[in-house]
């Protein structure tokens, strides 16, 4: 893949942006944390980090497929193929999304060709440092997602680097609720002071499957300057008791992902992101929305954004992030504690307090407790 072939991954900014962060980088030290950094308006994607995890439940369909398979090896490669498959959705250029605000909430619901449905919930259960908790379930599939993501931006003279710390859990339900845990890799802003800015995945992942006793490390590769392919991914399945190497995966995560047999050497497509067909999310209208949803709160800065109107998009974040720190400041005056409005505090995970109680074996009452807890209102 050509640099012109990774267009959607670059931006050229212009002098007086460019001119923005020279500034901002003046201000900082190699290695610092970015979390209390203000980033100007135009590094923005419209829209906030609680939606962008929705991106992995784009391609519903590869799960669902993957449940069905009866040998634990086939079943495995399926959610490897599922996980893969939420990379290649992101706006053009480089840009990130917003930083949720404390109990900031976004939850939209699917509808699917086979006439069954699905929910989302996502909450920002901490500002400082930021933790996003969220959970999907799909109860007429009997699946069920739930994990964390704990985002620490790091400056590194002219890069940015996002560590993505946290897990996501993969639970298929009707399997004795197999469990499979996700590690995710960093994403890295490339040039930011000088050259082309590129966004890249590096680093290493991990899925695992303790009782089917599989792994498979995935190496996201970053472009070397010289040599290499953009957006490379590598990645190796294995029997975790006697690490032996069964499948072999190398391929684009912005395109084609091939996996290898081992044994008989061969290979196929693993996942095709040039073919493959996102899943359209149902997000209530904005007027419906309560004040903390993710859509309605940043829908001033949104609009700003869409109309490249960076002094509008600039007061509209200022007005959201000055009231948070009114509300901390009074917290902090009062004393009073944050709590948790979906999630709970389980050990080092958060777990949604909507099925506490609920036997989630029986289709119609996992499914009931599910929709009535994200969308009290209209269930």
């Amino acid at each position: 893949m050509s640099a012109t072939e990774n267009q959607d991954n670059t931006e050229v900014l212009e002098e007086g942006s460019k001119n923005i962060l020279l500034a901002i980088a003046a201000q900082l030290t190699k290695g610092m944390d970015l979390q209390r950094v203000a980033l100007p308006t135009f590094v923005l994607e419209p829209r906030s980090m609680l939606e962008r995890i929705t991106d992995f439940m784009s391609h519903p369909d590869l799960l669902f497929e993957a449940k069905q398979k009866d040998d634990p090896l086939e079943r495995f490669i399926g959610i490897v193929r599922y996980y893969l498959s939420g990379w290649h959705i992101k706006p053009k250029g480089v840009k990130k999304p917003y930083n949720p605000v404390l109990g900031e909430v976004f939850r939209c619901r699917y509808k699917y060709d086979d006439g069954s449905e699905a929910f989302y919930l996502a909450e920002q259960v901490s500002h400082h440092p930021p933790r996003s908790a969220y959970v999907y379930g799909c109860p007429d599939h009997h699946v069920y997602i739930e994990g964390d993501i704990q985002p620490k931006s790091r400056f590194y003279g002219n890069s940015v680097g996002t560590i993505m710390e946290g897990a996501s859990h993969i639970i298929l339900m009707d399997r004795y609720n197999e469990r499979y845990d996700i590690e995710m890799p960093n994403v890295y802003a490339r040039g930011v002071l000088f050259g082309t800015m590129t966004m890249e995945l590096g680093d290493k992942s991990r899925v695992a499957c303790k009782t089917s006793d599989l792994s498979c490390e995935l190496d996201f590769k970053t472009k070397g300057f010289f040599s290499g392919q953009w957006n490379s991914v590598s990645g190796k399945i294995r029997k975790e008791t006697t690490r032996e190497v069964l499948y072999e995966i190398s391929g684009q995560w912005s395109g084609e992902i091939f996996i290898k047999d081992c044994k008989t050497g061969d290979k196929q497509v693993l996942f095709d992101a040039n073919s493959a067909k996102v899943v359209t999310k149902i997000v209530q209208p904005e007027a419906e929305q309560e004040e903390y949803e993710s859509r309605r709160l940043w829908s001033k800065l949104s609009e700003g954004i869409a109309k490249r109107d960076m002094d509008m998009a600039t007061d509209a974040k200022t007005a959201v992030e000055d009231r948070q720190r009114q509300l901390a400041k009074e917290r902090e005056t009062t004393g009073a504690k944050w709590q948790h409005r979906f999630f709970k505090e389980n050990y080092d995970d958060f777990k949604f307090k909507g099925l506490d109680g609920v036997d989630t074996s029986n289709k119609e009452t996992y499914k009931q407790a599910l929709e009535k807890s994200i969308f009290p209102a209209s269930s």
